[in-house]
């Protein structure tokens, strides 16, 4: 982790994976996110199967959770609110990914909480934002997918769609867009002192991510279809091929002298000159070229040559692939039985900033007592709201 975010303070509300993965790029720079969990069950990621071996503790949890605080509080009591109002003087900014209408029914809507901290910066996320006919529908990232047109562009030609292995609402259109809009309203703070609300909706993100293809369907005569476009399988020299071992390989030979270096590398130069012909002659011709050779032929053929072209991996391979091993993509974290867990780390990295090490992910209210003492909570106030169900 960095230092780059010291003194930035979060109360995060979320669960799960949006809100979870924006705050962990906040903590892994160095701010301190401070989880408000309720006293029962928590993120409900703490209890999601896979489990660390030996253990009932998330594999997923701690994925998302590094450098990070525990507080147990319970919202919904007079107690709770009170408390929470007054963590609120010494913090920053408020996380959260309750449906909307939620915070409003806890009595914490952005009016309250600027009463109590008028330069606070309160950003949730929800699946279609705080208004429009869907703003209280139930919703997930396939349906987000589905709705902003994603899902309806990704499989096969004449098939099926695919739903994305990687949850790119959630996190390209919701987390991503939580920390952009964090980061920026904290600065804006710098200069006018003023708080931000701000409104994140995950079909708002996932359609901003498609800006090249609505551009292109704008000019376009007649829908765009699925597996036909240029990046989604329509290209000869864009896309997914089958090896003689059943495995795969990636061209991405887009630009002609990419593709004109490949032909040659394959001995088909005759091909150069049909890069876009929309021939499924031309396809059949490379789908058997590939078929000669296994993946680690072609991986090894292709290690010197310029010509956009990767072996389609496993998860299990990608942790010993020699660009991923250089870049410590995956880092170390260390359980409380001493045990090494290993989870992909912080994909950001600054040549002028010293790395610190992470901290693994806390227990359900592990800091709650010393978070409240360093707020001004006495210690009979303590006994009390535990007392009450405060944590």
């Amino acid at each position: 982790m960095y230092q780059i975010l010291n003194g930035v303070r979060i109360l995060d509300l979320t669960r799960l994976l949006p809100g979870g993965y924006a705050s962990q790029l906040l903590a892994d720079l160095g701010a301190e996110v401070l989880k408000v969990e309720d006293p029962w069950q928590g993120d409900y990621l703490r209890w999601m199967e896979p489990y660390l071996p030996g253990t009932k503790e998330s594999a997923l949890y701690w994925s998302l959770n590094r450098n990070k605080k525990s507080l147990k509080l319970n919202l919904k009591s007079t107690a709770g609110r009170e408390a929470f109002f007054r963590l609120l003087t010494k913090y920053d900014i408020v996380l959260e990914g309750f449906r909307p209408g939620v915070m409003e029914s806890l009595g914490l809507s952005y009016k309250e909480l600027q009463k109590v901290n008028p330069s606070v910066i309160l950003c949730s996320i929800s699946g279609y934002g705080q208004d429009g006919p869907y703003s209280r529908r139930s919703g997930h990232d396939i349906n987000y997918m589905a709705l902003s047109g994603a899902l309806g562009l990704t499989g096969r030609a004449g098939g099926a769609p695919v739903p994305p292995a990687v949850q790119v609402a959630d996190i390209g259109g919701g987390a991503l867009m939580a920390v952009t809009g964090i980061l920026s309203a904290y600065i804006s703070r710098q200069q006018t002192g003023r708080g931000q609300y701000i409104d994140i909706s995950m079909l708002d993100g996932v359609i901003s991510w498609q800006t090249m293809l609505y551009a292109q369907q704008a000019v376009s005569d007649s829908p765009l279809k699925r597996g036909e476009g240029m990046l989604n399988g329509g290209e000869v020299c864009y896309g997914v091929y089958e090896t003689q071992d059943s495995r795969f390989m990636s061209l991405g030979a887009l630009e002609p002298k990419f593709w004109k270096a490949f032909c040659e590398a394959i001995g088909r130069s005759d091909l150069i000159d049909k890069q876009f012909a929309h021939d499924s002659r031309v396809l059949n011709e490379v789908e058997k070229v590939f078929k000669t050779r296994t993946q680690k032929e072609w991986t090894a053929f292709f290690k010197n040559k310029d010509v956009c072209c990767e072996p389609i991996l496993e998860l299990t391979e990608v942790r010993e692939h020699p660009q991923v091993r250089a870049r410590d993509v995956f880092t170390p974290l260390t359980h409380p039985s001493g045990e090494t867990v290993v989870v992909v780390g912080n994909p950001l990295k600054f040549t002028e900033e010293e790395e610190l090490p992470n901290q693994s992910p806390p227990r359900l209210g592990e800091q709650t007592r010393e978070v409240l003492k360093e707020a001004g909570f006495t210690e009979e106030e303590i006994k009390v709201y535990e007392q009450v169900g405060l944590g």
